[in-house]
């Protein structure tokens, strides 16, 4: 696996991370932030779908990103 393949995976990881803190902030927003956290869920999840495509494309394994993100973890 190359260092571009590592590198795609802990970006879907972390983008991953960053949507669901957006959802739990939007939980709790009011105001001004329910604009802002929604804007951030819409760009995290355009960014997770084109990640999760690109892994897909390279035919990357599950265990592959699971042992990864054991390790970011």
């Amino acid at each position: 696996m190359s260092e571009n393949d590592i590198e795609l995976i802990k970006s879907m990881i972390i983008t991953k991370r960053e949507l669901d803190n957006a959802n739990q902030n939007f939980e709790h927003a009011s105001g001004d932030l329910i604009d802002y956290y929604a804007y951030q869920m819409k760009a995290d999840k355009a960014k997770l779908d084109y990640l999760i495509k690109e892994i897909k494309q390279k035919e990357i394994s599950l265990s592959i990103i699971e042992d990864l993100k054991l390790r970011i973890v």
